[in-house]
């Protein structure tokens, strides 16, 4: 990991740290199971990204203005939130056309979590598809 990277996870309080490092590392193994290549993880906009060919970004983040709560990101010009609206609206708490929020106080949802994320790093291969090919 980078140590511009490090120190941004190093940032963040305990609690919001642990999380999003389970989130990184779902990322990274679903790349590495689903064999798309390398991860570029870099920060944009102050914030972890993901990505890897052929996909979209995913990119998270804890804010101290709403500390309960932790923000996935998906490119807001993809249909990718659509469909996760739409496949998981029961599970997940969505902000516009970009956003999953989650709740710091609540288990990680790890099944629908890998789900969203391996359309968001296959998703020029499956934009075409009804639902993403969900």
């Amino acid at each position: 990991m980078e140590l511009a990277i490090q120190n941004k996870f190093d940032s963040y309080p305990k609690d919001a740290k642990a999380v999003l490092l389970q989130v990184r590392s779902l990322i990274l193994e679903i790349a590495q199971q689903q064999d798309l290549g390398a991860v570029e993880e870099t920060l944009k906009w102050g914030e972890p990204s993901y990505l890897v060919k052929g996909g979209s970004a995913v990119r998270f983040d804890w804010k101290e203005k709403t500390p309960q709560y932790y923000y996935l990101f998906f490119n807001c010009k993809t249909k990718l939130v659509d469909t996760f609206r739409e496949l998981y609206s029961d599970d997940l708490e969505f902000q516009g056309n970009r956003t999953i929020v989650l709740n710091l106080s609540e288990p990680l949802p790890t099944a629908i979590l890998q789900h969203c994320i391996e359309l968001s790093l296959k998703y020029k291969s499956i934009k075409g598809l009804p639902l993403l090919g969900a």
